[in-house]
């Protein structure tokens, strides 16, 4: 995907061949690694982001159709299902037995955290992109071990303002999202530097960047498809409940990731206190208008992800209210 099929300017992106707006295949694909693309950065100003760290667009924008396999495991701290799935019905079993959650803990995976200047564009785009290369690696192999099919995400990592299938960025508030519509991460190179406090810690960056790939992990499952669908009605009452379930699962995606790594990269104490705080920020603490969880959720969450490393841990669709709230 070039940068000019999407209106995309002063971005660096690394693509798989096709059309802008091409809808997975859901069929393997060799894989394929393309070399950083050339920047032009534009003399206009970026809009202010507010203290939102990420932002899911996929599922309101979400073109594709999902498919259904069984099992599930316990949520965090042994809580049990819930009575009944938030959603029942033909379908509804993609999101509580869907098949990525058969495969088992993630493999280990033996990625170096890269130097990080975070004040320093150049230096926070290879960041990204070696750690999305790490991504790229654990998540491929985890859904081929699987057997299911997988593609690796688009990347539009920006320095100026521009234009995706899902809307305008940056968007007030948003310094992150994923876009389901061409499977694309979007960060701001600097919007997430100021997003974060001007954070110098690596793993910040590393858990935000995993949240939104953790909703591509979503959308190759075909949870985001679902999601989309029974979303869509405008008169459902609990369609903040169902966006905070898709949030939070992020969040332990991320966790399994990080986890992952652990030895290598490293994430010790520290850096797991770190990135425990970050997700606490990122959480909603206003209680009337929660969409991607309490403060304290989110960094629950994260950490189960970071302990259990299966995905199957983090079926947030059958837990309790309270956990999801």
């Amino acid at each position: 995907m070039a940068e000019s099929d999407c209106g995309v300017t002063g971005t660096i992106g690394r693509t798989r061949t096709g059309g802008a707006y091409a809808l997975p295949a859901y069929a393997h694909r060799p894989r394929q690694r393309l070399g950083t693309g050339v920047v032009v950065v534009l003399l206009t100003g970026l809009a202010a982001v507010g203290l939102a760290g990420f932002l899911s667009f996929s599922a309101l924008f979400d073109r594709s159709e999902a498919t259904t396999h069984p099992v599930a495991d316990d949520p965090p701290g042994g809580a049990a299902e819930t009575e009944r799935p938030p959603e029942e019905g033909a379908g509804a079993e993609i999101l509580t037995a869907n098949p990525v959650y058969d495969g088992g803990e993630l493999p280990a995976a033996s990625c170096d955290a890269p130097e990080l200047d975070h004040r320093d564009d150049v230096s926070m785009e290879e960041f990204l992109h070696e750690t999305t290369d790490c991504l790229d690696d654990a998540w491929g192999e985890y859904f081929e071990t699987a057997d299911l099919p997988f593609e690796e995400p688009n990347r539009i990592y920006w320095y100026t303002s521009g234009q995706s299938p899902c809307g305008n960025y940056p968007a007030r508030g948003v310094a992150a999202f994923y876009c389901k519509a061409n499977e694309g991460l979007y960060l701001g190179l600097d919007d997430i530097v100021q997003n974060s406090g001007d954070s110098e810690y690596p793993e910040a960056y590393a858990f935000l960047l995993s949240h939104e790939y953790g909703h591509h992990v979503q959308g190759e499952a075909g949870i985001l498809g679902y999601l989309h669908s029974i979303r869509g009605d405008e008169h459902r009452s609990d369609r903040d409940a169902l966006t905070r379930r898709s949030e939070l699962q992020a969040n332990c995606l991320s966790g399994n990731f990080l986890g992952s790594v652990a030895d290598s990269y490293p994430i010790g104490s520290e850096e797991r206190a770190n990135i425990l705080e970050d997700a606490e920020r990122r959480g909603d603490y206003d209680p009337g208008g929660r969409t991607h969880g309490s403060p304290e959720n989110g960094s629950m969450w994260t950490a189960h992800g970071m302990d259990r490393r299966n995905p199957a841990a983090c079926n947030t669709w059958i837990a309790r209210e309270d956990l999801v709230e």
